[in-house]
């Protein structure tokens, strides 16, 4: 690489006008994403929402994500990626404040209006991935990746404790709408990419344009390989992080303290992998990032096992720290392998098989604690988190996440 090529190389993708932009678009709707949960808590503590109204709207915002998720790549592919995320992003910001207007007063509404917003969030997850590939030169989707990734776990922290403070001066119905606000940045900040095909996809019909991106997908096996070990992971140790490590914090430890340690030991190190990854470039980066993925088997382990509470702190930042190991090159690999104009369809794979198994696996593990014990069901999700990622390195093209030839 010399020349031009050579200098955008080695300037910072933070430098890149266009890439700020976007990625200031996507941390809005990472902030305004983690922010509601913790804003509709704090209406449950003023008694605004009980806890069964809380659930039933958090449920039909996962509900209107994994029912957008689909969609959104579709017509991402047919349509302008930048168009879908600013529609998307504006109907989450029109639904917000319905929010706001159903608290305390009537749970349908703050139903509905949380599925809209939860479909505007769906929607803009495979958009924002197909937009990255067409703001970032392939050089640099390594770094830009990975400055997502950052911005990711950055809100996890930022938004509850922020929205913590903003509790102390604003009342509820205000938080909610400032989470419209978050959204309508997350619509209008983005660059645009490229112009849209004309009349790409019309008078085609939804589900032969979501078999091709299915397609696309079957024909790179390290894919196949990586989402099944990804959602094995997701199904098993999300879970038992979920439902275990409260009932742990509780009952080993007689603290919820653990519970609040374990989960910032995990974001901690989800920061650190993201920053490893960013530059770090190892050989047979597919198998290296399938190890990190395995490191999850850690946080089921250490709730397994009668050890110090400082270990289990460890064995959630090495899962943190995996998850961006595996992430990073993952999304890579997907941008650069998967035929660009398919690209949103093969993402929204992606994410509606890693989100929409996560309540899946929750509302299992309960009853299987129930059942079984949690030991033995501990014991399970440590065994697949290690096998799984295993079995996915076994297969050929898994070593670089790339067909022959193309590593």
């Amino acid at each position: 690489m010399t020349g031009p090529a050579a200098a955008r190389g080695a300037r910072s993708i933070l430098r890149e006008r266009r890439f700020v932009q976007l990625w200031c678009g996507t941390t809005a709707s990472g902030l305004a994403t983690w922010a509601l949960p913790f804003v509709l808590g704090l209406a449950v503590l003023d008694r605004g929402l009980t806890a069964a109204g809380l659930g039933i709207v958090l449920a039909t915002r996962t509900v209107g994500f994994l029912l957008a998720v689909p969609i959104s790549g579709v017509l991402a592919d047919r349509y302008s990626r930048r168009a879908v995320v600013l529609w998307a992003g504006l109907a989450a910001a029109l639904a917000t404040p319905f929010l706001a207007l159903g608290l305390g007063r009537s749970v349908p509404l703050m139903a509905v209006a949380a599925a809209v917003v939860g479909a505007g969030q769906g929607a803009c997850r495979p958009a924002f991935q197909a937009l990255t590939a067409e703001v970032v030169d392939a050089g640099r989707r390594r770094q830009a990746n990975a400055a997502m990734t950052l911005a990711v776990r950055v809100t996890t922290l930022a938004a509850p404790a922020g929205t913590a403070l903003l509790a102390v001066v604003l009342d509820t119905r205000s938080l909610l709408v400032g989470t419209g606000l978050l959204w309508l940045a997350a619509a209008l900040l983005p660059p645009p990419g490229p112009p849209a095909a004309a009349g790409a996809g019309e008078g085609t019909r939804f589900f032969r344009e979501f078999g091709e991106g299915v397609r696309e997908a079957r024909r790179h096996p390290w894919f196949l390989a990586g989402l099944g070990a990804l959602a094995a992971v997701i199904f098993t140790g999300y879970s038992a992080t979920g439902v275990a490590l409260p009932l742990v914090s509780r009952d080993r430890y007689g603290t919820e303290a653990v519970l609040a340690a374990a989960l910032t030991a995990y974001t901690l190190g989800a920061l650190a992998g993201a920053l490893l990854v960013a530059r770090w470039r190892p050989r047979a980066q597919g198998r290296v990032a399938l190890a990190g993925l395995a490191l999850y088997g850690f946080a089921p382990l250490s709730l397994l096992l009668p050890v110090h509470p400082v270990a289990v702190f460890g064995a959630y930042a090495l899962a943190g720290l995996g998850i961006e190991v595996f992430n990073v090159p993952w999304f890579t690999a997907t941008q650069r392998e998967v035929e660009p104009r398919l690209l949103a369809r093969v993402s929204s794979l992606d994410f509606l098989v890693s989100y929409g198994l996560a309540p899946v696996g929750l509302a299992f593990l309960a009853p299987a604690i129930d059942a079984f014990g949690w030991r033995p069901v501990l014991a399970g999700c440590a065994l697949v988190c290690f096998l799984a990622p295993a079995a996915a390195a076994l297969v050929p093209t898994s070593r670089d996440f790339s067909r022959p030839g193309r590593s």
